[in-house]
């Protein structure tokens, strides 16, 4: 079973950043400098999913904007996909956004290809496609929380 926890140490934040380095620079081709904000070190709240061993296996944060909360930056490694990494780490934002912020517009900017993932978690789109990092994405807002 993928656990999945919310980072407090600097060692199990450095390997969540580690992730998406993998995840986004290497293997998307992301900029550095877009992929790593001043949200990493000031007031994101960071994810690190483990597999059964112990071993990094996906990342995640979320931050509060003027539009409400923002889910970003989930990344799980490729040889971890499909094996309920992705969906753990959004049950357990989304139970710690319900508690912190049971009213507020929960919202991400979903990669094309990531799309179906979301609407099976109860997200709707909610607006029109854009690029960003040169990756099409489109904006989806939670339709219920689970």
């Amino acid at each position: 079973m993928i656990a999945v926890q919310h980072i407090i140490e600097p060692n199990d934040l450095k390997a969540a950043l580690a992730i998406r380095r993998t995840v986004f620079v290497e293997g998307q081709g992301v900029p550095a400098a877009a992929e790593y904000d001043v949200h990493d070190r000031t007031d994101a709240r960071h994810y690190l999913a483990r597999t059964p061993d112990g071993t990094p296996c996906g990342a995640s944060r979320w931050r509060i904007t003027e539009n409400g909360v923002k889910l970003e930056r989930f990344a799980v490694l490729e040889e971890y996909r499909n094996q309920a990494v992705g969906a753990a780490l959004l049950q357990q934002v989304l139970d710690d956004v319900r508690a912190a912020y049971p009213d507020a517009t929960v919202y991400l900017n979903a990669q094309l290809r990531a799309i179906p993932f979301y609407e099976r978690h109860g997200f709707g789109k909610v607006g029109e496609q854009f690029t960003e990092c040169d990756i099409e994405h489109v904006k989806m807002e939670l339709r219920r929380l689970q």
